[in-house]
């Protein structure tokens, strides 16, 4: 049997809460005296090519064959009243609408599509987050002051990072004996951040670092000069991100001009 996408679900959904629309519409089949319209299947086909299938007769006849058994389907499910029920018509609303709506954006982002004058200030702002250095750098993190304390204690007396490190509260690093990799400040929060890029290489926090997750005990290992992703590379990232917020604008607009009862 044909595998079919969400989106070809969702196609097919919506044409059954549109009724009115299929006796205008050229059928590409008829089952039981019910048109499928050439739209649907048009729809069902362009989705189906844009995963990767071969258009070809053999998919064609799939395609046609999976409508009518989808067909037979729905008008059981008519029969049954299933299309009346309250919660079946909200999800098959639903659908319609995350189409319309994908619809719209990718018209309204075609219609104003964002310059390369724009993202070239968003990589310039991206490269000035990032700064021109990366830390290498491995914490302890617990939840009390004293604890935290006593590890710095341990440590002034010779006592060894990684293995103080197993006592943390980080799933992600104790078992690596704290370490954090190789990260820009950005990546921390603030507390953390400011305090390891105050550190001198081979030094460790001499009193507790609070932020929201507890207190950190930090070792600074080394540092490097950070070459930022060239523009090219990373402009998809930054158009996705571009549009995103485009769109977020547009749908604040929307809002503040909406009249809600």
């Amino acid at each position: 049997m044909l595998k079919l996408t969400r989106l070809s679900l969702a196609l097919v959904a919506g044409a059954l809460i549109s009724a009115p629309a299929l006796a205008q519409s050229k059928a590409f089949v008829t089952v039981n005296g019910q048109a499928v319209p050439q739209y649907v299947a048009d729809a069902f086909i362009n989705e189906q090519k844009a995963q990767g299938a071969q258009d070809n007769p053999e998919f064609r006849n799939a395609v046609k064959e999976e409508l009518i058994r989808r067909e037979l389907l729905v008008n059981e499910a008519r029969k049954k009243g299933l299309d009346k029920k309250s919660d079946i018509m909200g999800q098959m609303e639903i659908a319609r609408q995350a189409i319309l709506i994908r619809a719209f954006i990718a018209d309204y982002l075609k219609a104003n599509p964002v310059s390369d004058a724009q993202l070239k200030k968003d990589y310039d702002a991206f490269k000035a987050q990032l700064g021109g250095t990366e830390y290498k750098a491995r914490h302890i993190l617990v939840e009390k002051e004293e604890d935290a304390k006593a590890i710095i204690a341990k440590l002034d007396k010779g006592d060894k990072f990684a293995d103080l490190a197993k006592q943390s509260r980080d799933p992600g690093s104790k078992d690596k004996g704290g370490d954090l990799g190789w990260s820009v400040p950005g990546a921390f929060v603030k507390p953390f951040a400011d305090a390891m890029v105050k550190l001198d290489k081979g030094r460790y926090t001499k009193e507790p670092v609070k932020s929201d997750f507890g207190y950190h005990v930090i070792l600074l290992e080394d540092t490097r000069a950070l070459t930022p992703p060239p523009f090219e590379q990373l402009k998809p990232q930054l158009t996705q991100r571009a549009n995103q917020q485009k769109v977020e604008q547009l749908i604040e607009e929307l809002r503040s001009k909406a009249k809600v009862n």
